[in-house]
């Protein structure tokens, strides 16, 4: 059997060690959290992040990430955005670290660089892939059916992650645009916010249509910008992502959105922000990153701006909507 290592064990990581189990691999899944392991080892459930579903035998939950590494063909990387780097940097400390699959969504705040850039840095001349696409844990886990993008310039190492990972309810479709795909799972998130604030401000169907056209056109000018390609946003880590994030509430992105619009005339501080719900949305780190690569590469996205603009610097929803719906007529 084939050993696939997953290093981090939040919904996310638990429904692809579960999902590399089903498709016959065995599986080393690395934990920050004590708790999960224990867990998982005695309970065959990750009661914290993911309690409703079973994790396979085949999965060996660890908090010793040299051990859920050891042997792995790949090590699908599912932390956090912004631990991306440290966790990359503990694996660059291992005697044969396996190539890195990235599986989370985001830039990283302090470099404003891709995943996979930071992931190559700390790992040079280790082949990196990206994997992303709409996909919440939940269902992943329950075995419904989905399909994801895996993207890389190598192009054994997206073939390998298919063959190892794909399974009939489980698609993997190739790509050689990593950069484009990173930018569609990234920015979706800011923009996902922005849909809840839609709903939660109560400004309609029409509204959130329009965030969500006129967001994908904000993340296709950015993609291209930063050296990718147009035709990836239309794909399943483009607009298929964007789809699923912003019109579920199974989204934290969209649900963190939907508690700053109940309060549009409410200006909102960072750590507030992070209150509002008691769950992690990338999106929260990623608006500030995306608005800073797109002043760097001279592109205009004014949804991630107001976005960003109600996250860390005070605006209130309503200034927020009013800027957006005042701006000059323009071609589409």
């Amino acid at each position: 059997m084939s050993r696939i290592a997953v290093i981090g064990a939040g919904a996310w990581g638990t429904a692809l060690a579960i999902t590399a189990a089903r498709a016959g691999c065995t599986v080393g899944l690395w934990a920050r959290e004590k708790e999960v392991v224990e867990s998982i080892r005695h309970e065959r459930r990750n009661a914290l992040f993911l309690p409703d579903h079973t994790v396979d035998d085949n999965v060996v939950p660890t908090g010793d990430m040299g051990e859920a590494a050891a042997g792995a063909e790949l090590a699908l990387l599912v932390a956090p955005a912004q631990h991306v780097g440290a966790a990359a940097e503990q694996l660059a400390g291992l005697p044969d670290a396996p190539p890195i699959v990235v599986c989370a969504k985001g830039i990283d705040r302090a470099s404003g660089r891709l995943l996979s850039e930071v992931v190559a840095d700390a790992l040079p001349g280790r082949p990196v892939a990206v994997l992303s696409g709409p996909s919440f844990a939940g269902e992943v886990a329950q075995g419904l059916p989905a399909a994801l993008t895996a993207a890389s310039t190598d192009r054994p190492l997206t073939e390998r992650v298919a063959q190892r990972l794909g399974a009939p309810r489980f698609r993997i479709y190739l790509s050689d645009d990593p950069v484009g795909v990173e930018i569609g799972g990234a920015v979706k998130n800011v923009i996902a916010i922005a849909c809840g604030i839609v709903v939660g401000a109560g400004l309609g169907e029409n509204a959130r249509a329009a965030v969500v056209t006129r967001g994908l056109a904000e993340t296709v000018r950015l993609a291209v910008a930063r050296g990718g390609r147009a035709q990836t946003l239309a794909g399943l880590s483009g607009i298929g992502d964007m789809m699923l994030t912003c019109n579920s509430f199974q989204s934290r992105n969209m649900s963190l959105g939907a508690a700053l619009g109940a309060e549009p005339d409410r200006s909102w501080t960072p750590a507030e922000v992070l209150a509002a719900r008691g769950k992690l949305a990338e999106g929260v780190w990623t608006a500030a990153a995306v608005i800073e690569m797109a002043a760097k590469l001279d592109v205009e996205m004014p949804i991630c701006a107001g976005v960003n603009a109600v996250l860390h610097r005070g605006e209130t929803v309503r200034a927020m909507v009013d800027s957006l719906m005042a701006r000059r007529f323009r071609e589409e």
